[in-house]
């Protein structure tokens, strides 16, 4: 199998690095929005966990949204504690690369950031992402609650609906309860905000979501 082949299947938790105890180092402040990226957050906010390629393009996609607080990427979904970006990488975490989202659900819903999730890339290409290959890009939702999980579902059906009709494919995107979101290094975050010429994979299928 070689070493692409190998990325592209999950790692069991048995065989998943083991991690470290000590979390990540970070200044705490949103370099667009000026608000914390890490919690406590104010008691009436959201939280939201989102996977969708590489997380640089992702992450903008969602801090310019009206009603968002804060966000911040990281990692999630696998086994491997407090990871760093290379063994993220290397597929031996079984994490994603994620997207938290911290949002006032008065002024925007988790359905209008579901339509943005699903409209941001192709949710159709199992491990990978457009030219990004790797379990750590595949398409996922990581609920909080069974409002969210139900929302989430929802939302999936409607959208492979019209996807389906569009001759694109099926939806792989996995819906998941929420694991310990844990955050990436500093350079990571709003990393196309500090590097406007930077990479940014992500594209969408072109089908809007409508929820």
């Amino acid at each position: 199998m070689s070493f692409l082949s190998r990325k592209a299947v999950m790692v069991s938790e048995d065989q998943a690095l083991p991690g470290r105890d000590e979390v990540m180092p970070l200044s705490n402040k949103h370099a667009v929005l000026g608000t914390p990226i890490q919690p406590p957050f104010p008691q009436h906010l959201q939280q939201a966990i989102f996977g969708l390629g590489c997380f640089w393009g992702a992450e903008r996609k969602f801090w310019l949204l009206d009603g968002v607080y804060t966000t911040a990427v990281g990692y999630s979904g696998g086994f491997t504690q407090n990871p760093a970006y290379e063994e993220v990488c290397s597929g031996m975490t079984g994490h994603n690369e994620v997207v938290l989202v911290v949002y006032d659900p008065e002024k925007i819903s988790y359905q209008q950031l579901l339509s943005v999730f699903w409209e941001s890339h192709n949710p159709t290409q199992g491990m990978r992402q457009g030219n990004d290959m790797g379990t750590q890009y595949r398409s996922g939702i990581y609920t909080f609650d069974e409002e969210q999980a139900s929302l989430a579902t929802l939302s999936k059906v409607r959208y492979g609906e019209s996807l389906e009709a569009a001759g694109i494919g099926e939806i792989t995107t996995e819906i998941l309860p929420a694991k310990p979101f844990y955050y990436a290094e500093e350079y990571h975050q709003q990393y196309l905000h500090k590097n406007p010429n930077g990479y940014c994979g992500l594209g969408g299928t072109g089908i809007s979501c409508s929820l």
